[in-house]
């Protein structure tokens, strides 16, 4: 299975009854394994969580922890990107080379690298004072 094939998969099970913006995310870890996730929303709107961040977490739960590839899918008129948090999500455990691809319902991508989506990461070294 692809990443495309694995996110559009995932984004028919999305939970979006308020917003009825269906995504799905799909990333491969180190070893080759494909996690997926969709969005899960909520009527309290800050409480749901994005289709990324649903899937880095079935990938902590599997046990791994460093991204090598990323994609996420929506029914938009353009590629969609992640959100400010996901991008950040995403900086933890990918390097800034990693490629994320966004992509639309009808066959529409657009790749870039999680360096262009979030400049000037916040990373762990910030916060050493030694």
């Amino acid at each position: 299975m692809t990443l495309l094939e694995a996110a559009k998969a995932v984004r028919e099970n999305a939970y979006a009854p308020y917003s009825r913006f269906k995504v799905g995310a799909a990333l491969r870890a180190v070893s080759g394994t494909i996690y997926a996730g969709c969005n899960v929303e909520n009527v309290a709107y800050p409480e749901g969580t994005c289709a990324e961040a649903g899937a880095i977490a079935a990938m902590v739960a599997a046990g791994e922890t460093r991204i090598i590839e990323a994609l996420v899918i929506a029914d938009s008129p353009h590629p969609v990107p992640p959100c400010g948090g996901c991008r950040q999500k995403l900086a933890e455990f990918a390097a800034q080379d990693v490629k994320v691809t966004m992509c639309t319902t009808d066959g529409k991508a657009r790749t870039v690298t999680v360096g262009d989506l979030l400049p000037g990461v916040f990373t762990a070294a910030h916060m050493d004072r030694t």
